[in-house]
């Protein structure tokens, strides 16, 4: 809102300041300010709210050293997060951007889902919160909706490679791409490193890649149900998927600025994505939200995110990468994430197969998630979180460096 208004401050009456509106570098700077205040200072009042109410977290029986001491903490505290993003965004962002909005519906839809799943788990005393397949199912619907945003919306574009061409009088001239409608995606360490959904169905005939949504909008459902989910089990101990999604989101802001750049798209030789840069806004806010977050959420935690928070933490993260077209990057960039995720579905598979072939369940990890496992052989929950952050920011850098190294 205040972008707009100093806007049309400058336009009309020429107010001196208010043209610093129009760069996106100072009203991200302004926004990571804000979102840390609000999550620091009104963090608190959120928490107070919290434990008047009862709001509190019913621990599992997990057999780890210091566990039973986290009954009752706070939960929900997803909201603070939600909350310190969103009156940044809407103060300093280009709320008209589709890519904004399209961040804004996200936090908003996931922090619902992850709020019902925590509202059934405390105030209707069950522990399995909100049934798996509806959680599912709101993924979907929300893979659904940016998917076909970012396939049908007319101002979802990129701007094709410019052209060197020879006429016909042997001269060469360089012709400018245009923007254009595409599905084209990033591969990392490849020269040529776009690669097409459209490829995927062309063995059907010229007309084919009309019906690419067919494969483009489910490729888009995997990826924001998976990386949703992934940042829910990251959620497990003090710290851990806030500083995490931190790092990760910081590292797609990078990739947004350079996409809505065109000196360094064209340095860079990366798709030029026009209307991208309004996301550094939006990825600021968030960041400084997650930041503020961890005043409250570091070891010993005063607040837990629940699902209001890792849902919409991971569901936003999924959407960045998807509109930089970099979720070819995810399984480097959020490592943490997707080891966490691996790490249930071969403890399960495994017990499950171990079970049907000689009739025991056996175990690889100690316990699953991953970060459980290190908690059983002894490691502090502090050290676990620092360890997996330095992992974090080494998986950042490799995910930078994938823009130079083909």
């Amino acid at each position: 809102m205040l972008y707009y208004l100093f806007d049309y401050l400058e336009k009309q009456y020429q107010v001196p300041g208010a043209s610093l509106f129009g760069f996106i570098s100072f009203r991200a700077a302004i926004a990571v300010l804000l979102s840390l205040i609000l999550a620091t200072v009104y963090g608190k009042k959120i928490i107070l709210f919290l434990q008047r109410k009862q709001i509190g977290e019913s621990i599992r029986e997990l057999g780890l050293e210091g566990q039973e001491k986290k009954a009752g903490t706070p939960t929900m505290g997803g909201l603070i997060i939600i909350m310190s993003t969103l009156i940044p965004v809407v103060l300093f962002a280009d709320i008209l951007n589709i890519y904004v909005i399209l961040l804004i519906v996200t936090i908003i839809w996931m922090g619902i889902i992850g709020f019902i799943d925590d509202y059934i788990k405390i105030f209707k005393k069950d522990k399995k919160g909100l049934k798996g397949r509806f959680k599912i199912l709101g993924q979907v619907v929300l893979g659904l909706i940016v998917g076909a945003t970012l396939y049908f919306h007319p101002e979802v574009t990129m701007r094709e490679r410019n052209k060197t061409i020879i006429t016909e009088q042997y001269t060469i001239e360089e012709v400018k791409g245009e923007d254009i409608k595409s599905t084209m995606t990033t591969v990392p360490f490849f020269k040529n490193n776009e690669f097409d959904y459209g490829d995927l169905i062309s063995w059907a005939g010229d007309g084919a890649k009309e019906y690419v949504w067919l494969i483009f909008i489910p490729m888009i459902i995997l990826i924001v149900t998976a990386v949703s989910n992934g940042a829910n089990l990251t959620d497990g101990i003090d710290g851990l998927a806030a500083g995490t999604s931190a790092i990760i989101v910081l590292t797609l802001g990078i990739f947004a600025w350079v996409s809505d750049n065109i000196f360094f798209s064209d340095y860079l030789d990366i798709m030029y994505i026009s209307g991208t840069g309004e996301l550094v806004v939006f990825i600021a806010a968030f960041a400084g939200a997650l930041v503020g977050f961890l005043w409250y959420n570091a070891f010993p935690a005063q607040v837990f995110m629940g699902d209001t928070g890792s849902l919409a933490i991971g569901g936003v993260i999924a959407v960045i990468a998807i509109i930089v077209r970099k979720e070819i990057l995810i399984p480097i960039l959020c490592g943490i994430f997707f080891a966490e995720i691996i790490s249930v579905m071969v403890q399960v598979g495994y017990f499950k197969y171990t079970k049907r072939m000689v009739g025991v369940g056996k175990r690889i990890f100690l316990m699953a998630p991953l970060h459980h496992h290190y908690q059983k052989k002894g490691y502090h929950e502090s050290k676990i979180v620092t360890r997996f952050w330095i992992v974090g920011i080494m998986l950042a850098i490799i995910t930078i460096v994938t823009l130079k190294v083909r």
